[in-house]
């Protein structure tokens, strides 16, 4: 649990010591690198080295727009980040000699850059690169048009040559990322099948896998052809085998027959995924399949073998399809039922960015903060004539955030990678030879080493990247030694400039936090709302992403919350406490998903659809009363309607379903009332 308390200690102490597990494949940051170094030696051994360090320097600016996904969805992204860095180079070129043209160019670039975080992450940072190029280009001006046409295309040419890299295999592997995205995801559902225990203050496991695997697979830019049509079906079968993972861990069941589903399930998962990466038939799959059904046939334990029986069955589709030689009927019939759900569908841009003109809209205070901070770090570099003065700009761009807490550890990754940076070049230029080609290789060692850790610790890869661009630079005579310090100054510069605009002018977490967790609950209650109809498995579905989205906004709102200074400790607790039991509340709901896609309701179904639509109900009042900031009013009495209801089900004539649904109803009352007791001693609720 983490602490309640902000600690400024900690914080510093937690930003520099916490590291991930790399997450880009060799193989990327290997591609990147090339895009790089090769034009650059390319131009070295030719006698073109400053065609070569324009090429370049494209690549390098680019580079972080080649993300996993789609072929279709990598090119587009990479086209316009290209052509993003084309126009704010050319921009630069032709105004860096005027201080006024190039104050009011800043300006624009940073408020239309900065807004660009309400479109994702991704071009986002299509923004942030537009105003790093802006201000680095503008320190050398090329006033002849054509000359600053030609050096801005040959950064163009740099996007476009990363771009075909990052493609290249396309001929080779067509549906390479599809199957790479979907074998990670039953990798990861093989890892929750082994699990013995749940933490049921957890979210469900895979929320952001499957998330990214359905706009990998259903996205505007997906692939299409019989292969996809396939992935579609694997995509929902990996939902309904989730469902029942959860659900089978709610049976309680003999723990040896437990134990063996868990392994034989999670060796057929394994083998599927296994199958998907390398593109081949699940022939393992199969084989381990049977060995399940084998052991089924020798145990029978009530509901557990119903949710056995029924995830052999999805197992057994999945394997089907991911031989992609599934009946096509099947797989067109499955297919035309699923499109990308609604929560995860982006409305029209002009929309969106209409939606966002607003000093209530984060991206909007965004946008204005990076417009005056370029400009005015932009300012003060040209008034103060500091030398390698560009940098402080573009300090501001790449630091400051939407989000204080982003903010403050890109600033003082920033400030400490580039001290380690600042040593490490020079011990590194101390012993290797000095020659260009020497150079070259430790730059591109460099380079690669940039790519891949910059998601595992970006201070470690802040080192790299400060020794990429001073090698870079010192092809073009700038002076490493110098180029190094002038750049630990105006990096110290610029990220304290960033840090103080933010509190100056903040947007604390705090002051929506509340909203963003009703919407949490709202998102369950329409889940709830749903399942009450058993036969609409499409509103299943939305229901279930649009919760899935709802908790990931909720968990990145209660992380920055923990981040930032004079956060109330006891809105810390209500947060951490409706996070906590919402995340027992989904484990109810996708049990109970799976229980109504299995049986349905059968008898006493108006009965159980009424108490379920109560529950609906209780949430929707609960959240309204978090958003309100009030006790939540009238609630039904769901624990007399569930011993009613439970009384009901000893009619039925399937003890094992009536267990069950017991269970549930009795976790599904426990957890909404739970949910309206933590709402109901709120801070600051008014006396009634």
């Amino acid at each position: 649990m983490a602490s309640s308390t902000y600690s400024f200690r900690d914080q510093i102490v937690g930003s520099l010591l916490r590291t991930k597990r790399p997450d880009v494949p060799l193989g990327v940051a290997i591609r990147n690198t090339a895009a790089v170094v090769l034009p650059l030696g390319i131009g070295m051994a030719s006698g073109h080295t400053a065609i070569g360090l324009g090429i370049g320097a494209g690549a390098l600016d680019t580079m972080f727009s080649d993300q996993p996904g789609p072929y279709r969805q990598r090119i587009s992204r990479l086209l316009l980040a290209s052509l993003a860095a084309c126009l704010a180079s050319l921009c630069g070129f032709q105004l860096g000699t005027d201080l006024l043209p190039m104050l009011a160019a800043t300006l624009a670039c940073g408020f239309f850059g900065g807004l660009l975080v309400v479109f994702g992450t991704d071009i986002a940072r299509v923004g942030m690169t537009s105003m790093i190029l802006l201000v680095i280009t503008a320190a050398e001006p090329i006033p002849r048009l054509a000359d600053a046409l030609g050096a801005s295309l040959l950064i163009f040419a740099g996007g476009l040559l990363l771009a075909l890299f990052s493609v290249a295999a396309w001929p080779l592997q067509r549906y390479g990322p599809e199957r790479m995205a979907l074998g990670g995801v039953y990798r990861g559902l093989a890892a929750l099948a082994r699990q013995t225990a749940h933490d049921h203050d957890d979210a469900p496991a895979l929320t952001d896998a499957m998330t990214g695997l359905q706009q990998t697979l259903l996205g505007r830019h997906r692939a299409h052809g019989r292969a996809m049509e396939a992935f579609g079906v694997l995509l929902e079968l990996a939902e309904r085998i989730r469902l029942e993972l959860v659900a089978i861990v709610e049976t309680h069941a003999e723990p040896s027959m437990h134990a063996t589903l868990r392994e034989d399930t999670a060796q057929v998962l394994e083998d599927i995924a296994a199958a998907l990466d390398a593109g081949e038939s699940p022939a393992r799959a199969d084989l381990a399949l049977q060995q399940l059904r084998a052991h089924q046939d020798t145990q029978d334990s009530g509901v557990m073998t119903i949710h056995a029986h029924a995830l052999s069955g999805q197992l057994a589709a999945a394997i089907r399809n991911a031989d992609w030689a599934g009946s096509r009927g099947e797989v067109r019939a499955a297919h035309a039922e699923l499109r990308l759900p609604r929560a995860l569908r982006g409305s029209a841009a002009l929309a969106t960015l209409r939606a966002n003109l607003s000093m209530r809209s984060v991206a909007f205070r965004h946008a204005l903060r990076c417009a005056v901070c370029l400009s005015t770090a932009l300012l003060i570099s040209r008034l103060w004539q500091l030398p390698h003065g560009y940098w402080l700009p573009m300090t501001v761009a790449i630091v400051l955030r939407p989000d204080f807490a982003a903010t403050f550890n890109f600033g003082l990754l920033r400030v400490v990678g580039t001290v380690l940076g600042l040593v490490l070049t020079t011990t590194l230029l101390f012993i290797t030879p000095d020659q260009p080609w020497a150079h070259l290789a430790l730059m591109a060692l460099l380079c690669m080493a940039f790519r891949y850790l910059a998601t595992a610790h970006y201070g470690i890869a802040v080192a790299t990247l400060t020794g990429t661009v001073v090698i870079l630079l010192s092809f073009e005579g700038v002076a490493s030694g110098t180029a190094v310090v002038d750049r630990a100054i105006n990096t110290a510069l610029g990220s304290g400039m960033a840090l103080l605009a933010y509190v100056v002018w903040p947007t604390w977490e705090r002051s929506r936090a509340r909203s963003t967790l009703a919407n949490m609950l709202d998102a369950y209650a329409n889940y709830l709302t749903a399942l009450a109809s058993p036969t609409h498995r499409d509103a299943h579905r939305e229901a279930r992403t649009a919760a899935r989205t709802a908790r990931t906004n909720a968990q990145a709102s209660l992380d920055r919350m923990r981040a930032e200074p004079a956060t109330p400790a006891s809105l810390l607790e209500l947060a951490s406490a409706l996070f906590a039991n919402g995340n027992r509340l989904a484990r109810t709901a996708m049990t109970l998903e799976a229980f109504v896609d299995e049986r349905g309701q059968g008898q006493n179904s108006s009965e159980i659809a009424a108490f379920v639509m109560h529950a609906a109900t209780a949430l929707h009042e609960i959240a309204g009363a978090l958003r309100d900031t009030r006790r939540p009013g009238a609630l039904p009495d769901l624990r007399t309607e569930q011993r009613s209801l439970c009384s009901q089900l000893d009619t039925l004539n399937d003890p094992a379903a009536a267990a069950q649904l017991e269970r549930i109803s009795d976790r599904l009352t426990d957890n909404v009332n739970t949910l309206a007791y933590v709402v109901g001693r709120q801070p600051s609720v008014p006396a009634g």
